[in-house]
Formats: structure tokens, sequence, C-alpha cells
């Protein structure tokens, strides 16, 4: 089921939560995230060509491994643009809880591609320019297309920076946590990888100043593993969220709470013995939840208790598209615990 979209935060979300780290209106929606992306995307591979034509003219390791950067970055964009094709696909019989999951699939490829085509190129490369390198040259030309570079990269960090900025002042919380705890892994990547690139240039810059100060090429080389290095924290950071993603990640505990706090708002509700969630894609998160309700009400009432639930719920969270409440006895919280287990049998 597709969640319409909120109409707006609650006026009592307090200072530092994200009531809904999935909603159309708590992270960026499709054409959004998709004009980010195309921004990035047509940016970096302007810069990588004039990187790669300018590395093999001057022989400089740092600006052949910024190429390097900027073409991974490119078939990094392209994988997240199918990312976000695949994944917004409605479920059918075959995926009944939809294709979410397709979006962290093909971002994992995107960090991969990241660390094989970008880091390993970079550090290999800088290796053997400090063994066994030449000075770099072409300097006037190198500069002048790390300042075009930077031009092109501050744009599309500028439009990745506006979305993160826009959702996170919505929510009033901080850019970097909307980056820590939204599942849109495209926005995520698009910021980390920008932000990499903009230092990068920085360092392959000095790289250069450095050869060319002292006539050895070995800072160039030094700015070439530093930058693989670089490329290689971004694709363990953006591998890891997305890995956690695919296994099945819940949503954050400050809204596992607000969900906990909807159903022990329901008069007819004694306990929520257990409450669990899953992030289904990048709008969608999934709940379900073993309820203990007062015995005096019987299960017409129940019922509707679970329909209130689902209701208030979906309403809050628009998101939350899949809701099971199960209505289940008190003393069932002690399955699974062989202590207690033991200890009951001993009293029946």
């Amino acid at each position: 089921m597709t969640p319409q979209p909120a109409a707006g935060p609650p006026e009592h979300v307090p200072p530092g939560h994200v009531p809904d780290i999935a909603s159309r209106r708590a992270v960026a929606g499709d054409s959004e995230s998709t004009r980010t992306v195309l921004v990035a995307t047509a940016a970096n591979l302007v810069i990588a060509v004039a990187k790669l034509f300018t590395g093999m003219l001057g022989g400089s390791a740092a600006m052949l491994s910024e190429a390097a950067h900027s073409f991974a970055d490119t078939v990094t964009e392209l994988l997240l643009l199918t990312a976000l094709r695949r994944s917004d696909r409605p479920a059918d019989e075959e995926h009944p809880f939809g294709y979410g999951h397709e979006a962290y699939f093909w971002a994992f490829l995107a960090a991969l591609a990241t660390f094989l085509a970008g880091s390993l190129v970079s550090v290999v490369r800088g290796v053997q320019e400090i063994t066994a390198g030449s000075e770099p040259g072409h300097y006037p030309l190198s500069y002048a297309v790390l300042a075009l570079a930077a031009v092109c990269e501050g744009v599309s960090w500028r439009q990745a920076a506006r979305q993160v900025r826009r959702e996170a002042a919505r929510w009033r919380v901080s850019s970097l946590r909307l980056l820590r705890v939204t599942p849109d892994t495209t926005v995520k990547a698009v910021a980390l990888e920008d932000s990499a690139a903009l230092v990068g240039l920085v360092i392959a810059a000095g790289g250069l100043a450095g050869s060319q100060l002292t006539g050895s090429p070995v800072w160039d080389g030094i700015a070439s593993v530093l930058i693989g290095v670089l490329l290689a924290v971004v694709a363990v950071v953006l591998t890891s969220a997305n890995k956690s993603l695919l296994i099945g990640q819940s949503v954050p505990p400050a809204m596992r709470e607000a969900l906990r706090a909807e159903l022990l708002a329901i008069p007819e509700t004694a306990r929520v013995i257990t409450l669990f969630t899953m992030v289904l894609g990048p709008r969608e998160v999934l709940l379900a939840a073993r309820v203990d309700f007062h015995d005096e009400h019987g299960s017409a009432a129940v019922e509707a208790a679970c329909e209130t639930a689902e209701r208030r719920i979906r309403e809050r969270f628009p998101t939350v598209g899949q809701v099971f409440i199960d209505p289940t006895p008190p003393w069932s919280d002690a399955a699974g615990d062989p202590a207690q287990e033991e200890e009951r049998n001993g009293e029946g």
C-alpha cells in the first residue's frame, strides 16, 4: 500500500526528534531526489572528462585519481537513478510489500563502485607515482580544471545540501542527524560523495602545489593515495548503511517509542508486549505489534480498537503503510524465556 503524503509535521513534534524518517515530507520525495541525482550526474561527467584529459597530458597521479573519482561518481549516480526508478514500483502478488528494498540493492552496488572504481585505482596510481613517477607538468591547466571541477561539484553539492537542509528544518533536527537516520540513501550518497569530491579537489591541488614547489612527484602521489583513502571511507559508510537496510533495519528508537505511545493511547490497550518495525523502502515502514487488551472488552471492541490504532498511526506516520496488530494474552511475553517458561509451567 502506498501511503498518502503527509500534510505536514505535527505541531507537538519536539526539537531533536524525527517522528517519521520515511515520510514524504520528512525526506525528499522522488522528484527532488531525482533532480539531485541528475545534477550530480551531469556535473561528474563533465569534470571526469576534463580531469582525465589533463591528467593524461600532464602525468599527474592526483589528477588521474580525481578523474577516476569522478567517473566512479558518475557510475554511482546512474545506479542511484536505477534505484529510484525500480524501487517505486507498486506491490504485487510476488512482492506484497513492494520493491522498496531494491533501492538499497542498487545503492549498495553504487557504494561498491565508489570503492572499486575510485578508491583502489587512486591508491594504486598514487603508490606508482611515489615509487617510480616523474614530476607532473602542465600545472596551469591542471589548476584550471580543478577550479572548473570545484564549480561543478559546488553546484551539485548545493542542490544536495539544499534538499537536506529543507527536510532537516522541517523536522527541526540537524542536517547531520537527518543524514544519519534517513532511509533515502540516494540523498545520503549524493551528499557524502559531493562533500568528498570537494575535499578531494583540495587534496589534489595541494599535491600538485607540493610537486610544483619541490620538483618531487612524491607529493602528487601522496595526494592520490589520500584521495583513495577518502573514497574508501565514503564507500564503507554507504555500504554499511545500505547493508543494514537490506537486512531489515528498524526505525530509530524515538519513532518506535512514539508508535508505542500511540498504541498505549487506545483506552482498550493494557500493555504493548512487543513492537517490531522495519523500513520497507525510502517511503514505507512496516509495524507489527503484540498487544494485550483489557480482559473486560469483547472481541468486537478489540477489533474496533485495532482499527482505531491503525488509523491513528497512519494519520501521524503516513508511511507506516503496513500495520499488523496481534491481540495477545498477557503471559505470552514469557515465551522464549526458559526461566519464565519453566516457572509458568510449574505453576500450571
